[in-house]
């Protein structure tokens, strides 16, 4: 778990409440103050297509991109192969420049 700990508001509490089988090794205490950034990659990791759609409501998917974009530009990296090379197509594809926003085409994420 990362040092970074902070109070999150009532949505991002319940998300995590409502997703606390994904932290099962944090204390039921700590799990509240996780990390925006633990939290993101978690549920990028480990989540599935309805967790990461409620991660992309609850904070954004531009916020959720630039963390990944964080933690993927350091040392050591937390996150597969597979999952990295899935969510830097779609984050290229949705976030950074996209000229066609209006159009959702991806349906794995936007059904």
């Amino acid at each position: 778990m990362t040092k970074n700990r902070t109070e999150h508001s009532e949505e991002i509490k319940k998300y995590i409440r409502d997703h606390s089988d994904l932290f099962w090794y944090i204390k039921k205490e700590a799990k509240e103050r996780i990390s925006l950034e633990f939290l993101v990659e978690t549920i990028l990791s480990f989540g599935n297509s309805d967790d990461i759609r409620g991660l992309f409501k609850l904070i954004g998917t531009e916020k959720t991109a630039e963390i990944f974009y964080k933690q993927i530009s350091q040392k050591r990296i937390n996150y597969k192969k597979r999952t990295m090379y899935f969510f830097k197509l779609y984050f290229n594809r949705h976030v950074q420049g996209n000229i066609d926003q209006g159009t959702n085409r991806n349906t794995f994420l936007n059904p």
